[in-house]
């Protein structure tokens, strides 16, 4: 090995290595843990929007605008920009990368359509295969993406931890873990989970823990830029692989297995399987058709994400 590889290893592993996780554990004891903000039960299930999604239609971004450019994306590793809208909203935009590993920006419009769907916080994300710019070259056309609002009723404040918050241990945060290795999420980092400050009085919410940027899915799980979005990865991929102990083990090869390694019940599997089994076929169809998939292609995800649903459903329900 050259001096030149010798020298960039430490890079290397200064992005993929992780320090040393802290312990998984609730912060608060289990009968303080406010779970509304993390997690309410969706009880009009059947009848919730998979395309629009929570925040509807009217908040969605126009095709047809001209955006303009505020400046590059300041978050995460792919391409992106930040622009306003002809109405003075700001946008962030997840674009496609300039490699082979998948696009984001779909699946995570899918993931969002999903978890608000069954009853987890979300801000209002969307999807246009492209969309029209003006910045210093001009006015010319761009590959669209996941957009998301800054939405004045929900104020970013700053991140929370996997590891380390009031919910460890209760059935939403787990159902929500199984709910990503359904998925084969692979970014469960700290730093995609976003707290948000909610103007929402009547509710008495006054914060939202909210898992965000989750496009590192529906393919292969892996630590090194793992393929995401491929359906001939995702239908091969096994999804749990034996119960030891009480516990689940899944076949997750993502950073942070502390989060799932001897901690998910059957019954926690068995209850997220029971939520996502209430979608219907047409809101299956709406979460992919919100993130710009093909039907075809779309059809094979929801087939083989169903079958994960019947393989948890088989669980048996242990003793509360």
């Amino acid at each position: 090995m050259n001096r030149i590889a010798l020298s960039v290893l430490p890079a290397i592993f200064a992005i993929y290595m992780p320090t040393c996780a802290p312990p998984v554990r609730p912060t608060v004891m289990p009968w303080e843990a406010p779970l509304a903000e993390l997690w309410q039960r969706p009880r009009d299930l059947p009848a919730r929007d998979l395309f629009y999604g929570p925040w509807g239609s009217g908040r969605a971004p126009d095709p047809h605008d001209t955006y303009t450019l505020i400046g590059p994306k300041d978050h995460g590793t792919n391409p992106g920009v930040i622009v306003g809208d002809s109405e003075g909203h700001v946008w962030h935009v997840k674009q496609p990368p300039r490699n082979d590993k998948g696009d984001e920006g779909p699946i995570e419009v899918v993931l969002s359509r999903v978890l608000s769907a069954v009853g987890y916080h979300q801000p209002p994300v969307y999807y246009l295969s492209a969309f029209t710019i003006r910045d210093r070259s001009g006015t010319h056309s761009e590959p669209g993406g996941r957009f998301r609002l800054e939405e004045n009723s929900i104020k970013h404040t700053g991140d929370w931890s996997w590891q380390q918050n009031p919910f460890v241990g209760t059935r939403p945060y787990q159902g929500l873990l199984v709910i990503l290795m359904m998925f084969n999420s692979s970014d469960l980092k700290n730093e995609n989970n976003a707290l948000y400050q909610v103007k929402q009085p009547r509710d008495g919410i006054a914060r939202w823990y909210v898992v965000r940027d989750l496009g590192t899915a529906l393919g292969e799980t892996g630590r090194l830029a793992p393929k995401r979005g491929d359906p001939d990865i995702f239908e091969r991929h096994p999804f749990m692989t034996d119960v030891k102990g009480g516990f689940v083990e899944f076949s997750y090869h993502g950073w942070h297995q502390e989060l799932v390694r001897q901690r998910i019940t059957p019954s926690d599997v068995h209850w997220a399987s029971e939520l996502l089994a209430c979608l219907t076929e047409s809101q299956w169809a709406d979460a992919f058709r919100a993130g710009g998939f093909e039907p075809a292609v779309a059809g094979r995800f929801i087939n083989r994400l169903r079958q994960k649903i019947e393989d948890g459903l088989r669980m048996s329900e242990d003793p509360q």
